[in-house]
């Protein structure tokens, strides 16, 4: 097809614009030239096509268009007319008029779908014709369409072709009606979801008999992805009632094919809290049986010894799909079902389920490790959720029984059956959320992606909320057994000593969590084990060499030692080797760290009342020589805070003109030099 120059262009617009009979071989070109040319003719063709859409009549032309348009486009560009007219004026048609539009794109429907198309734009004329129709069908039925139902039905028994289409049909329907509802009236979607359901049982049949007979694997996909979209507001008889979990359980899960969209449908299906139902006699067995069975098939699937993280690093894009999927399930499932799986006094009968159930937790363990943020995300909400309902269960600690002679107090104290039940999982969890824990935002110092360690330049508000969950998350975990928790962080902290496993990543990880804890352990515990961290954090700093090992160290020392500053307060020759450090973090020149050394000296001084002032003042010149302006007033602050608390006003005044000294002494300098050369000193307009 030639390209049309701007006077057949301008000619073209003449002879579409006015005539009463569309010119189909002439539309085409003017859509060709839309698609595939560049400048003023592309806008010129835009310009026309557009006017034309907008004209009063132009409707009546479509079905000429796409019987004798030879281009896929200018059929595509006659649905947008034909859509637009549905949404926008279909109640001012005459009833002929839409019985006419309505046949007609039933029969072309049903003529296209009825053969197997391979043609990917036959297959996308296909879903814009299929879009349409499912509009004419909102404004039809039931009023003038009451038998859509149970046309759709028998129309998909005639082939297994038409029955895919139409499968596809009713999940868009489905949508619509269920999940974009805003764009009706209130009164008009409930209406139709009222009419939904109650013509459910044919649809129903349908999707029955297709998941239990039918061998085209195509057809029986559509059919699961169309449930699917069921699954979240059909009557939950048509779930737990038949033999659906079963189904989706036993036969589909293990087949590669239709494993993801499965699992999505059992995700709904646990999202259902059968608990919380008023009449769910039988039901709950059913939750039970699902789990069993969908946990077996997923042993069979992912080997439960396989490194999941690794394994998801070398999967398809399909078996990525799938462990995101699997994590919802799983997160989902655990979470609104956990009255019911949880075995807290295991007998023969339920074995089974609390190996299941415990399987169930070590794979979304393993999920967990995935290098996946979205992924994580899912497994952080069950997590979270998980640690708050134990630690509101019984906020308490379980500690060790006294010794000595009174044999009241020396009984082992009794764990809450269902902390006991969770307390292997909570332990690896730990391990996961110090290993994953998200960036802080007092981190300045971070690594680009070149590896390279530079300064934030843009807060990344995604991980700080991130960061702010797992917080949430570890100090549940650490008051649930702060013991655990001080044992794995000190092991890791040990790791990062001896090098076993030293990497800037590995110690960004623990520091964080080390400081989102503050608080959640008793002082005495909190200072044995902050004096160890600190220690050992100073000696690796001393011990690595390069600069950007120095950078990395020296912002995470700053980082934990902000988090606790009421530990530091309180024990005067750790805060005054720990300031000292600051100090000596001022001078280092590499990117953030002189920012953090001083957000951090601010943040450790509020309230500090002890006379390390005195050292400060007297080597403030040394100590703020390498600072930026922005960076001394941050410690000018800092040590402004410290003076404040002095409440003798002679000592307060003589400790303020001592830290202005210098300050002073420098704008006398400069008003000397002004003096000395008035004739230089310029008066500008203001």
């Amino acid at each position: 097809m030639t390209m049309m120059t701007i006077a057949a262009l301008q000619k073209a617009a003449e002879s579409l614009l006015s005539s009463e009979k569309t010119d189909v071989p002439l539309l085409d070109e003017v859509v060709n030239v839309m698609n595939r040319s560049t400048g003023e003719t592309q806008q010129l063709a835009s310009k026309i096509l557009t006017e034309l859409k907008e004209q009063e009549g132009s409707w009546m032309h479509v079905d000429g268009i796409l019987q004798f348009s030879q281009l896929m486009q200018t059929k595509y560009y006659a649905l947008q007319i034909l859509e637009s007219l549905i949404q926008t004026r279909w109640k001012t048609l005459p009833r002929e008029q839409c019985e006419g539009i309505k046949s007609f794109i039933v029969e072309l429907v049903i003529k296209i779908s009825s053969e197997e198309i391979t043609d990917p734009q036959m297959k996308t004329y296909l879903q814009k014709l299929n879009l349409v129709l499912v509009q004419i069908v909102k404004q039809e039925w039931p009023k003038h369409w009451p038998t859509f139902m149970k046309d759709i039905v028998g129309a998909s028994k005639v082939n297994d072709n038409l029955c895919l289409n139409n499968m596809i049909v009713l999940r868009l329907l489905s949508e619509e009606v269920f999940d974009f509802d805003v764009e009706m009236t209130q009164a008009k979607a409930h209406h139709l979801k009222k009419t939904f359901c109650g013509e459910f049982q044919a649809v129903f049949t349908l999707c029955h008999a297709v998941m239990e007979t039918s061998e085209n694997a195509a057809l029986v996909e559509a059919t699961l992805r169309t449930l699917y979209r069921f699954l979240s507001w059909i009557p939950v008889g048509y779930i737990f009632e038949t033999n659906i979990i079963d189904l989706l359980t036993q036969k589909f899960l293990r087949v590669q094919m239709f494993r993801c969209v499965t699992v999505q449908c059992l995700m709904e299906i646990a999202a259902l809290s059968v608990v919380q139902m008023e009449r769910n006699g039988g039901y709950i067995e059913r939750v039970i049986s699902m789990l069993k069975h969908s946990m077996l098939q997923i042993m069979a699937i992912i080997d439960p010894s396989v490194d999941l993280a690794e394994a998801y690093k070398r999967g398809t894009d399909a078996d990525q799909k799938f462990i995101a999927n699997l994590a919802q399930y799983l997160g989902t499932f655990l979470k609104e079902n956990a009255q019911i799986v949880e075995v807290l006094d295991e007998t023969e009968a339920n074995t089974d389920l609390k190996r299941a159930h415990q399987m169930a937790l070590q794979y979304l363990l393993k999920i967990s490790m995935v290098e996946d943020v979205e992924i994580f995300k899912v497994c952080l909400d069950y997590w979270n959720w998980l640690c708050a309902e134990l630690y509101r269960e019984f906020p308490f600690q379980i500690d060790r029984p006294l010794i000595g002679s009174f044999p009241l107090l020396n009984r082992t104290p009794q764990e809450p059956p269902r902390r006991a039940l969770y307390s292997s999982v909570l332990s690896d969890l730990r391990s996961v959320m110090i290993s994953r824990m998200a960036k802080p935002e007092e981190m300045l110092v971070v690594q680009n992606e070149q590896g390279e360690v530079v300064r934030e330049l843009i807060k990344d508000t995604d991980s700080i909320t991130l960061y702010k969950t797992m917080r949430e998350t570890l100090v549940y975990l650490t008051h649930l057994d702060y013991k655990d928790t001080e044992m794995k962080m000190a092991g890791k902290l040990q790791n990062q000593v001896n090098g076993r496993e030293w990497s800037w990543k590995n110690l960004n990880t623990l520091c964080w969590a080390i400081g989102s804890i503050s608080g959640a352990m008793m002082e005495d515990d909190e200072k044995r084990f902050l004096v160890t961290v600190i220690r050992d954090l100073l000696g690796l700093c001393e011990q690595k060499r390069g600069k950007d090992n120095k950078s990395v160290i020296a912002s995470n020392i700053m980082y934990v030692v902000g988090q606790y500053p009421r530990f530091l307060r309180a024990h005067w020759k750790f805060l005054k080797t720990v300031i000292n450090k600051l100090f000596e973090f001022m001078h280092e020149t590499h990117e953030g760290v002189q920012d953090m050394a001083c957000d951090t000296f601010i943040k450790i001084q509020a309230g500090e009342t002890n006379p390390f002032i005195d050292d400060i003042l007297d080597g403030l010149s040394s100590i703020i020589c390498d600072l930026s302006p922005p960076q001394v007033h941050v410690f000018y602050e800092a040590v402004g805070c410290l003076i404040s608390a002095q409440n003798d006003p002679p000592i307060r005044e003589s400790l303020i003109e001592r830290l202005m000294q210098l300050p002073n002494s420098i704008w006398e300098e400069i008003i000397l030099h002004a003096s000395m050369a008035f004739d230089k000193v310029k008066y500008e307009r203001v």
